[in-house]
């Protein structure tokens, strides 16, 4: 007996030239992404259009093409100004990604020979003034066509936020690593004690760290946290502790007597008269780096910037003595004393 085949149900073939093609979804435009990015980060159409110098209805008439197109808002006005919305922050992320990536196609293409075009760097103040101008000068002499711009980290919102953002290319940042971020080191910075001239050059102890009212920067700046966890690893408390936000007023304050200070050897170049500065009972250290978004390391402009800063780093480097040194603030019997 033959079995009978079991039959599948009929399938309606339709030819493909005869299918529905369905409308494309509308796509964002570069003019419309940096359009939400002016406005988001001046805090107002009003804001941004002056700051970019184009009318306030062409960014408004952008925004809304944006916001049509992803089907919610991404901005919404509040009494303290234009704020991106939930969707708007997520957004956000990927619209300067991709404006930055359409600007990295040109740098790209750029021959290393013959660079132009702008450079953003920022830094915080002791390595912007010490650290990074032969570098700069340097650089300018290799690349003319290129224009190198130093911004203040602290006024960008940070140094590793900044080259997150796209609002600098480069940073010179604290540390070895930091998340989502490539590092290039460059050098170590020693903190040392600063103290009145008058109290002598014999070496530092920890009763010595622990005798005088410290006065440090605000609890929120790094170097607070670095030199807070060297002294509690040491069992110095910080009992009489004074935050004063400005170097040189801290510096003032550590002449006349009112406490003494531990800082970072860049920042205290050049050390006023009447002070003295020796190095800890034991070393400490702040690592700099170069950070910037791992994909634009290749970068022709960036990569040759990178490269000069480190030669320049390392030329300054072999000027500096090896051995401890105590650094006397320049006034009578100033000068350096090795040991």
């Amino acid at each position: 007996m033959s079995q009978r085949r079991q039959q599948s149900p009929p399938v309606d073939l339709v030819p493909a030239h005869t299918q529905q093609i369905q409308p494309q979804q509308a796509q964002p435009t570069l003019a419309q992404l940096r359009a939400l990015l002016l406005v988001s980060e001046a805090g107002g159409f009003g804001e941004a259009a002056a700051e970019a110098g184009v009318s306030q209805s062409s960014l408004s008439e952008a925004v809304s093409k944006l916001e049509t197109a992803v089907g919610r808002p991404l901005l919404r006005r509040t009494q303290g100004g234009t704020v991106p919305t939930a969707a708007g922050l997520r957004v956000l992320v990927h619209a300067r990604a991709a404006v930055q990536a359409a600007a990295d196609v040109l740098l790209a293409a750029q021959d290393e020979g013959a660079l132009s075009g702008r450079l953003r760097l920022s830094s915080f103040r002791s390595t912007a003034t010490h650290l990074l101008p032969p570098a700069l000068s340097a650089f300018r002499s290799l690349y003319p066509g290129v224009t190198v711009m130093l911004l203040d980290s602290e006024a960008h919102g940070g140094s590793e936020s900044a080259v997150r953002a796209g609002r600098v290319d480069l940073s010179v940042v604290v540390g070895r690593q930091v998340p989502g971020l490539l590092l290039t080191p460059l050098a170590e910075d020693e903190y040392l004690y600063v103290a009145p001239e008058s109290r002598g050059l014999h070496p530092v102890s920890w009763a010595d760290l622990a005798a005088a009212p410290m006065i440090l920067p605000p609890h929120r700046d790094p170097c607070f946290e670095r030199v807070r966890g060297y002294l509690e690893a040491h069992a110095i408390p910080l009992t009489d502790l004074m935050e004063v936000e400005q170097d040189s007023v801290t510096l003032s304050m550590v002449r006349y007597g009112l406490g003494i200070t531990v800082m970072p050897r860049l920042a205290l170049s050049p050390l006023p008269p009447g002070l003295i500065a020796l190095p800890l009972p034991e070393p400490l250290a702040r690592p700099l780096s170069l950070a910037v978004l791992p994909q634009r390391a290749g970068l022709p402009l960036v990569r040759a910037f990178t490269r000069v800063l480190l030669d320049s780093v390392q030329a300054q480097a072999a000027l500096t003595p090896s051995v401890p040194e105590v650094v006397v603030g320049e006034g009578k019997g100033s000068g350096r004393v090795r040991h």
